[in-house]
């Protein structure tokens, strides 16, 4: 068993940098990370990046961590949101709640550092101080409904949610639809190629071929075989190791009819105050035959994972126990263990063709998935502000789905037909929904499926040129029309980059054609280190602080702009001369360009965010000014 001290204290002897993460403008205070010597996040004491692990800690809390910070993962935070970290150690070192840990704090204390003792590759114990006890068959849970169905309008992060609590080693997915039958989620007999001996008859005996000269003796045939489903390979891996949580993940639960799909499973769904089933119910004869001698059922496990089923004790709610291991290991029984969880989805807008009965809702825990208009990333904390394109004009998606999601609920009388805001999903690397998937995405969901039924009177759906209600036709027969459409919503494009001045040495004045635009703005970023960069271009800002991180670091980034073309290149790079010219912006006093399509609030909440954060620069603050309200920030 191996164990690692995390300190609070740097190398200098002073508090860590990241247990006041959050203390800066704009941020939760509480918000920190637990930064890792070279030492331990080089070798392989905690999971890789992107793997969430449990910590069971010596005051009887549960916390779920993963690594962040660059490729390396060198430094712990709770992924869930990284105040819960903070807040869990200003209450150990007795500090209050948004107050800055200090020094004196950690002294006061009397303990520096935290001791993670691993228990296997998910489960770890941590402890304030040092921590000598050892660990033996401890079970680890972890602090959600065994079974949950996420339930909400399309693109409210139903799965996102789940595929961010789990991952591929310790859970199995299926997804339910019209024809999904009890075989296709728990398992039955199957044609499978198999190789089998040559055979043949002499006499009354049959004679079995050996292999000679090369040639093994067998033979492929079709064989019926017992084939294991979603949920079986659940079960069998979750009795496999009753340290470790397993999910099964069921997406679309109500598109598939539950009563015929689970059968007899129902029962299993009641779970007592322990967390297994209340009640075992008897496996099928087919069931408990793979279940005992087949070696993707438990005939292949080891002593030790045997003995651990073996000595399972059904603790009934009313106080009784029931020896009931030795039959769940013969395949006799079927008891859904502790560490079992079933995790579902349901999108509410779906017209379901078998409702969900009340005695099978009821064994549910139900979560809620609200429409965030201003949603915010679960792992960096930043707004996630898409942009939607129509025409040569970028919009804001957030605003869009605030006007029309209340205009749906009028129509409808159902928040079920409002769009998530994960309904469409934007460019990766521009945060930018295209013009094509927003006709033929949203406005075909729209047109299909939502306003099919109703009359569409509104003055938001008015074809003021046809003087009638937009088809869904006329975006396809009227240039114009997709325009005229988003003019009755009375959004404001957003600038963007591509419209700054083509002189690369004019970063001071606004050309006539922005001051047209509205109000002169300066964008301000104000680094840790005193440094403070400030331009009233975007562009500018951003070529300013491209040379302050360093281009060629940035450069080895290997971010993307748009289209795949490289944020950082060179006029020799190749490729480069097909680039669009007014994403191609020349960086002073270099042979180095940045190519850049983004939009002013996601070049300051996005790409300087990113770079920051991948070479481990410190911002501050980062702000979009109006002129009338800047000052020389300089002179602070």
């Amino acid at each position: 068993m191996k164990q690692v001290q995390v300190s609070f204290l740097d190398r200098n002897g002073e508090v860590q940098y990241g247990l006041n993460w959050g203390q800066r403008d704009n941020r939760d205070p509480n918000q920190a990370y637990l930064q890792l010597t070279p030492e331990i996040y080089r070798g392989d004491f905690f999971p890789p990046k992107g793997k969430y692990f449990i910590a069971n800690t010596d005051d009887n809390e549960t916390i779920i961590f993963n690594r962040a910070q660059k490729d390396l993962g060198c430094a712990l935070q709770t992924p869930e949101n990284n105040a819960l970290l903070g807040l869990y150690i200003r209450r150990r070192l007795g500090v209050l709640s948004g107050h800055e840990i200090t020094k004196q704090d950690i002294e006061k204390c009397g303990m520096s550092y935290f001791t993670f003792t691993k228990i296997d590759d998910m489960h770890y114990q941590l402890n304030l101080g040092e921590y000598k006890y050892e660990i033996s068959n401890h079970k680890v849970m972890i602090d959600e409904p065994l079974q949950v169905i996420y339930y909400g309008a399309p693109g409210t992060g139903k799965s996102f949610t789940i595929d961010d609590k789990t991952d591929d080693e310790n859970s199995v997915r299926t997804t339910f639809h019209p024809d999904s039958d009890y075989a296709s989620f728990v398992g039955a007999y199957k044609p499978t190629m198999e190789n089998v001996p040559i055979n043949s008859i002499y006499g009354e005996s049959v004679q079995f071929a050996t292999g000679k000269n090369g040639h093994p003796g067998t033979e492929k045939k079709i064989v019926y075989k017992y084939v294991p489903q979603a949920f079986l390979k659940a079960y069998v891996a979750a009795w496999s190791n009753l340290n470790k949580p397993y999910f099964l993940i069921i997406e679309e639960i109500n598109r598939g009819n539950c009563a015929q799909i689970f059968g007899d499973l129902f029962q299993l769904l009641d779970r007592n105050n322990a967390g297994s089933s209340s009640y075992a119910i008897h496996a099928d004869e087919d069931i408990s035959q793979f279940l005992s001698s087949d070696n993707k059922g438990f005939a292949s496990l080891s002593d030790d994972q045997k003995d651990a089923i073996r000595s399972f004790m059904l603790e009934k709610d009313n106080g009784k126990t029931q020896a009931v291991g030795q039959d769940i290991l013969d395949g006799k029984l079927l008891l859904l263990p502790p560490n079992l969880y079933i995790w579902a989805t349901m999108n509410t807008s779906d017209q379901s063709l078998f409702p969900i009965d009340s005695a099978f809702k009821r064994r549910w825990n139900w979560k809620y998935m609200p429409i965030e208009y201003n949603p915010l990333d679960k792992k960096t904390q930043q707004p996630i502000d898409w942009k939607f394109k129509i025409g040569d004009n970028l919009y804001s998606w957030g605003q869009f789905l605030s006007k029309i999601n209340p205009e749906i609920y009028s129509l409808t009388e159902s928040s079920d037909k409002q769009m998530g805001y994960f309904f469409a999903k934007a460019d990766n690397a521009t945060g930018i929904i295209s013009e094509d998937v927003f006709l033929n995405k949203v406005l075909f969901y729209l047109w299909t499926d939502v306003f099919k039924d109703f009359d569409v009177s509104s003055e938001l759906f008015k074809n003021k040129k046809a003087n009638r209600s937009f088809r869904f036709t006329d975006f396809f027969e009227d240039s114009d029309a997709l325009g005229n459409f988003i003019d009755n919503f009375g959004l404001d494009p957003i600038d963007n980059l591509e419209e700054d001045s083509d002189d690369p040495d004019d970063s001071t004045n606004l050309d006539d054609s922005q001051a047209k635009k509205g109000p002169s703005k300066t964008f301000v970023i104000r680094m840790e280190d005193g440094t403070i960069i400030s331009s009233k271009k975007a562009k500018d800002a951003l070529i300013d602080f491209v040379k302050y991180a360093d281009i060629e670091k940035v450069r080895n980034l290997n971010i993307a702009s748009h289209n795949d073309t490289p944020f950082i290149s060179l006029q020799s790079d190749p490729g480069f001369d097909t680039w669009k010219k007014r994403y191609k912006h020349p960086i002073p006093g270099t042979d180095y360009y940045i190519n850049s399509a983004w939009s002013v609030e996601d070049m300051l909440n996005k790409l300087v965010t990113r770079i920051a954060n991948d070479l481990d620069l410190h911002i501050i603050s980062k702000k979009i000014i109006l002129q009338s309200e800047y000052k020389d920030e300089t002179t602070d």
